[in-house]
């Protein structure tokens, strides 16, 4: 595994604020990646937003004295790209087409289960304690909470084939988030995250090209919301937020880095209540409240993380 550089030691208000962007960049995501699906093509979407977000990003590295990456190097960043991307990003486009927005946040709230497991089971890693565990299962409490239980009763309001895919996707977001730990990846973590932008929009270019979405996809009936969306994801989801991400997982546990799958949907809620007028009722704010505890107990019984990146 190559070596990383760790030029200077990562300060605690560093980390707190790279925890509250992803908390509320992606908390937004989910709205406007509904946005941009009306009208432009799940996958052709996100594989430009990757590939302009990857192409700024990698200049960005290069100007400021990033090293050009080995042929390895590539290879790395086209399997992390393909499983956080393609698999989990993509997937996830494609299926808020046929499943609503709060359903996909609660099925993508899988994530931490997956990434505590896999840590446990493929890395050898610390077995999950009671806590973590406990954490877990009031997480998941907490968000079935922000969904009606009419809905699930309800078959008809359920796409099954949505859903599968919704499971697939945070399983593979999970075993990406987990191998860009340890693939052979460029010292600098800008430059690393700009190749896994670009090898993964040329992955869902590919699987956009694949299935058709060129030959359906019509430029003229794109609407501006659309545009507008996918350009808020191009620089706060992907520039930004990918970004971010990317650093967290090198100096945070993935059990921590991991809650931002608990938080994302209550931002999401407090989101369209502010901006949709949609209500926020009684059993929302008890789904916040187990939320954020799960959060806490998750981050207060996981072990510290290294303390220089």
């Amino acid at each position: 595994m190559t070596t990383r550089s760790r030029p200077y030691p990562v300060e605690r208000w560093q980390i707190i604020g790279a925890f509250v962007l992803i908390y509320l960049l992606w908390g937004s995501t989910y709205l406007a990646i509904r946005l941009a699906v009306a009208t432009i093509p799940p996958f052709c979407m996100a594989g430009i937003r990757m590939l302009v977000a990857g192409g700024l990003l990698y200049g960005w590295a290069r100007w400021r004295g990033a090293a050009g990456p080995e042929p390895i190097h590539w290879l790395g960043a086209t399997l992390v790209g393909g499983l956080l991307l393609l698999g989990g990003t993509g997937m996830v486009g494609w299926s808020e087409q046929r499943v609503p927005s709060g359903i996909a946040a609660l099925i993508v709230g899988s994530v931490p289960l997956w990434m505590v497991l896999l840590e446990w089971l493929w890395h050898s890693g610390p077995r999950p304690t009671i806590g973590i565990i406990s954490g877990l299962v009031i997480g998941f409490i907490g968000l079935g909470l922000l969904v009606s239980p009419g809905k699930f009763g309800n078959r008809n309001q359920i796409d099954y084939v949505g859903a599968t895919a919704l499971f697939l996707a945070s399983f593979s977001w999970a075993c990406g988030s987990l191998y860009s730990r340890r693939a052979k990846l460029p010292g600098s973590r800008l430059l690393a995250a700009a190749m896994e932008m670009l090898a993964g929009g040329v992955l869902l270019l590919a699987v956009s090209g694949a299935t058709g979405e060129w030959t359906r996809f019509d430029p003229a009936r794109v609407a501006p919301h659309s545009v507008a969306a996918w350009a808020y994801l191009t620089v706060f989801g992907s520039l930004v937020g990918f970004t971010t991400y990317i650093w967290l997982l090198a100096v945070s546990t993935p059990a921590r880095v991991a809650t931002y799958a608990y938080v994302n949907p209550v931002v999401a809620v407090f989101l369209g209540w502010a901006f949709l007028n949609e209500p926020i009722t009684g059993r929302t704010l008890m789904a916040a409240a187990a939320i954020i505890l799960a959060v806490v107990i998750i981050v207060t019984r996981s072990r510290e993380a290294p303390a220089e990146l």
